[in-house]
């Protein structure tokens, strides 16, 4: 999830795990002990002898315009990513690919926190250091930490109850709290991104003081595995491995990262990106999102051949929130029942029977692919206790109604939905005259832009521009290219946009960038849909100091519960595989990770038939 794609949130109640508080932890843990123990070796799934070489080609839609990915100016080139250190930098411990809300040593070497979750303190391993061969410091650490939480909204508010970072000792840091009782953020710390003050606070070839305040496009220094090997502005970057990588046998490292290169060539449509997989040498693995193409576009000669694969993969982790975000700035969706409306009128029975061949599910809940965490029935026990305290203040229908969003599967149904949503119009001012719906009062014609910029997904937007326009509403798709949309998505300039939402097992401080006051005045956080809401914020606290598991799980119940009832988003549909199609020129372990899928850092070049594909495939390699 973004920075913790699928880690961390509140512990058991018991702790973190079974050591006790103030020990050293070489492996962190949110829910109970990690299947490796203390004693973590390397991924079980890994080929240990897999072989070093060759080439990943990738493709990318859009165009860059920055190598510094932790501000929100600029868009940054592939392999530098704003949620963690990107192909380039390394962050204190790295995150499990194989178990959830778990980490294991890489900057760090261990971990630890007392008993009031107070602080913590990260040690550091004495052999990291950067690409330039001197050492990460503790000074690193204090300032990229400083550096991030000031410049960065996603940082500022993951990390919002860390005061402060202090050296204490020369291989140690402390990280210090303002509350006491945050389960959770003793073991994110580990997810922060080290960058190398030297460097950054040097200057540049021109003899000009670099800024990490500002975009720019010199090569930075780094410490990961790989490091720009070259690059064309906008529209390629080649990554190649640091010869003399300092982590090559970490745990995490063993059997993995096992390409020379990484190529990342950038298309403007992603026709043209399609057409570049199927011929060969520019994309090696397709990832693929449309269940229609899935089922109807993979029939060119090399897959008809056997040269290209086309395999599905378990991803228990995959299944998460995606919906039409609306964008609760703009007064048009102010009000909670033109939202609920707009929620009916999309036909997801229809779209997944006639485009997706039934192969996606419904979404019922933001948190849909954390296990016992979705709301579901009727509030009670704890949940319901949570809730009663805001029961004056909450849609009534949430404590006598099961959440549905209701269903296009009969012939009837059509009829008996659009007249709900008129009748929810009516209740919010909004009536239908000559074929439009308008504001009563003013005679405002109700009409909105959806904003993306993927034209591959042009099919599954119509109907539901085709569905509001029954009812008097003027829906536009508005289409613009990648740099547009990301200036336009981190500025909050849209009616409504496709979001994705992810969540883990253990939600926790990443919850105030989805859903807090705060966050929906701050430029680039996720809080897509402009919540501004004080219980909500109570919410989120409550989430993010749960005093126990079952705390956890009553809490965010309830938190999802509220974000349904007021109907801040669209909800579409969720799939609980990963799709791959693939140039057979791949060594795969026999066995890939089902939580997060597969991981192609696992996967290595076969010599003999890359070999053999070049031969084959004029100018493939």
């Amino acid at each position: 999830m973004p920075l913790k794609f699928l880690a961390a949130g509140a512990a058991l109640a018991i702790g973190i795990h079974a050591a006790s508080a103030d020990e050293w932890r070489t492996t962190s843990s949110l829910l109970g002990e990690s299947k490796y123990g203390e004693n973590f070796q390397r991924y079980d799934y890994v080929n240990p002898d897999a072989p070093k070489g060759g080439t990943l080609n990738s493709t990318v839609i859009g165009t860059y315009d920055s190598f510094n990915p932790y501000i929100v100016q600029g868009s940054p080139a592939a392999g530098f990513s704003p949620f963690g250190g990107g192909l380039l930098y390394e962050t204190l411990m790295e995150q499990a690919t194989d178990e959830g809300s778990v980490s294991h040593p890489l900057i760090a070497d261990a971990y630890k926190y007392p008993a009031d979750y107070s602080s913590a303190t990260y040690r550091l391993d004495p052999r990291a250091k950067w690409h330039d061969g001197k050492p990460i410091t503790v000074d690193d650490v204090i300032w990229s930490f400083n550096v991030l939480k000031t410049n960065s909204p996603m940082y500022n508010r993951y990390f919002a109850n860390v005061t402060e970072a202090v050296a204490v000792g020369d291989r140690e840091v402390e990280f210090r709290f303002d509350q006491k009782g945050n389960r959770e953020l003793p073991k994110i710390i580990g997810d922060l991104a080290i960058l190398p003050k030297h460097w950054w606070e040097g200057t540049d070839a021109k003899g000009n003081k670099r800024d990490i305040t500002k975009p720019t496009l010199e090569i930075p220094l780094g410490s990961a595995a790989y490091k720009v090997k070259s690059f064309k502005p906008g529209a390629e970057i080649v990554w190649e491995r640091a010869p003399d990588y300092w982590g090559a046998k970490l745990p995490v490292k063993i059997g993995r990262e096992n390409f020379d290169v990484k190529r990342y060539t950038y298309f403007l449509d992603d026709n043209a990106e399609w057409l570049a997989f199927t011929k060969g040498g520019l994309k090696d693995i397709n990832a693929e999102n449309s269940a229609r193409d899935w089922m109807t576009k993979y029939d060119f000669p090399a897959l008809k051949a056997g040269d290209v694969i086309k395999k599905q993969f378990k991803a228990a982790s995959l299944a998460k929130f995606q919906g039409f975000a609306m964008n609760t700035r703009r007064p048009l969706f102010q009000d909670r029942h033109v939202r609920q409306a707009l929620s009916y009128l999309y036909d997801f029975d229809t779209i997944n029977r006639t485009q997706s061949f039934g192969l996606n599910t419904r979404i019922t809940s933001y948190f849909i692919g954390s296990e016992g965490l979705a709301s579901s029935g009727l509030p009670q026990g704890k949940e319901l206790e949570i809730l009663n305290q805001y029961k004056d203040k909450l849609p009534p229908e949430l404590f006598t109604e099961e959440f549905k969003i209701p269903a296009f599967d009969n012939p009837q149904a059509e009829r008996k939905i659009l007249k709900s949503a008129v009748d929810l119009f009516a209740q919010a001012g909004w009536v239908i005259k000559d074929g439009k719906m308008v504001n009563a009062k003013t005679g405002q014609p109700f009409a909105f832009e959806i904003l993306d910029f993927r034209q591959g997904a042009e099919p599954t937007l119509n109907p539901y521009v085709t569905m509001l326009r029954k009812i008097g509403i003027i829906a536009t798709l508005r289409f613009v290219d990648s740099s547009q949309y990301v200036n336009r998505f981190n500025n909050f300039d849209y009616d409504m946009t496709t979001v994705v939402l992810p969540q883990s097992d253990s939600p926790g401080n990443e919850q105030r960038d989805f859903w807090s006051s705060k966050a929906a005045e701050t430029t680039g956080s996720r809080n897509y849909s402009g919540i501004k809401d004080s219980i909500i914020d109570a919410l989120v606290d409550r989430v993010i100091f749960a005093t126990d598991r079952d705390d956890l799980v009553a809490a965010t119940r309830a938190l999802d519960r509220v974000l349904l009832w007021n109907f801040y988003a669209v909800p579409q549909f969720t799939r609980p595989d990963v799709r791959l199609a693939y140039w057979n020129k791949f060594g795969i372990p026999d066995k890939q990770p089902t939580y997060l899928g597969p991981d192609t850092d696992s996967w290595w070049i076969d010599a003999d038939r890359e070999k053999a594909l070049a031969a084959k495939y004029k100018g493939l390699n």
